[in-house]
């Protein structure tokens, strides 16, 4: 009777040790945050209390920024962020690019609840350069940008061309908003403080639980008048819950553990990415990272990685992956995120464990 094979996503549970990430997201996370809180601190209480404003304050400090509101997920705040650009222009068309959130991760969302047209810009395989502004045919409120944009390896413009952006929209009465979903991953690369680069835009948004890992939530800051009209706006959303306390704790513990970690986690980043770049039927986009993330790619079909890489997993203990995606008919990727959990390997180790991915692809010809 012929055995079923072990699946890639069953076989990198059981791994020791896994590049992504800072570790498994299970109550942990939420119970560490806690441990050395006072069990009295007064909870939130729709949208006021010590505990929220204080961090809302924090952040927005940190950013540059006069104002900031917690929200419970970005979604809800980049969807909000668009809207009161568009009122204040009574235009309800933005641009951004083709693998935008927005576009490809909330079902029409910004269409749908607020009637806002979205303009794609640039191809989905690059970032949005100014010329892709400058031939635009349409009128728009807002631009939004991504830092790092995510669904293409984690790419990034460089600072001087994110600062032309950024003078061109001014002086046309165009809003830039920051999807900064990783705005604090990127700052290593830029070399620039978060004030420096959210002072280019006119919104931003930032979030709690991708480099941060905390539970949930998410930060828009802005000027006070594009704060106060959020504020509204949350409350229209649904999203001033009783209470958000759990999800501030954990994003300000986490904040403040890992925001001077963020050029550790880049260094890490191009270590790997030279390494993976060394074996063979492998590249990695960007060849060399401008974050802590990247994407992996193979010349080889899902189906073949699949087999060599959970005979990896089972010798050597290391995970790359739970989940490979194609890239046509005969390649596939996977992404990369390097946090906590990336230290946890011995060197030794994954040196072994990239040592034989190569050898085994090599043995596929």
């Amino acid at each position: 009777m012929k055995m079923e094979s072990t699946s890639l996503l069953d076989a990198f549970r059981q791994t020791t040790f896994q590049l992504s990430h800072h570790g498994i997201r299970n109550v942990q996370v939420l119970k560490n945050a806690l441990e050395f809180v006072d069990g009295q601190l007064e909870s939130d209480y729709y949208g006021h209390g010590e505990i929220i404003q204080d961090f809302q304050g924090k952040i927005a400090q940190y950013l540059g920024k006069k104002g900031a509101v917690f929200f419970p997920s970005g979604t809800m705040a980049q969807q909000i962020a668009l809207r009161i650009w568009c009122d204040r222009k009574d235009l309800y068309k933005v641009a951004y690019h083709p693998l935008c959130h927005l576009e490809i991760h909330e079902e029409d969302g910004l269409k749908v609840l607020h009637h806002i047209q979205p303009i794609l810009l640039a191809d989905k395989h690059r970032l949005i350069q100014l010329d892709d502004i400058l031939t635009m045919d349409e009128d728009i409120s807002c631009l939004l940008l991504e830092l790092p944009q995510r669904e293409i390896g984690g790419q990034l413009p460089s600072y001087e061309a994110l600062k032309s952006i950024s003078e061109y929209c001014r002086q046309q009465g165009i809003k830039l908003h920051l999807d900064g979903a990783r705005l604090f991953e990127v700052l290593p690369y830029y070399q620039k403080t978060a004030t420096e680069v959210c002072s280019l835009f006119d919104s931003v948004y930032v979030s709690f639980y991708k480099g941060i890992g905390g539970v949930a939530g998410a930060i828009l800051a802005g000027d006070q008048d594009f704060i106060s009209e959020s504020i509204v706006w949350k409350r229209r959303h649904g999203g001033d819950l009783i209470s958000l306390y759990p999800y501030i704790i954990s994003a300000n513990y986490y904040f403040d553990d890992r925001i001077e970690k963020m050029q550790q986690y880049y260094q890490r980043a191009k270590e790997l990415t030279a390494m993976f770049n060394e074996c063979h039927g492998v590249s990695t986009t960007p060849s060399e990272p401008v974050s802590n993330m990247f994407h992996v790619y193979f010349d080889y079909s899902k189906e073949k990685v699949e087999t060599v890489l959970v005979e990896i997993y089972e010798e050597t203990g290391v995970g790359f992956t739970a989940n490979l995606q194609n890239d046509g008919d005969t390649k596939c990727y996977f992404a990369v995120t390097i946090g906590d959990r990336y230290e946890q390997i011995p060197p030794s180790v994954l040196k072994t464990a990239l040592d034989s991915l190569s050898a085994k692809l090599i043995a596929l010809q």
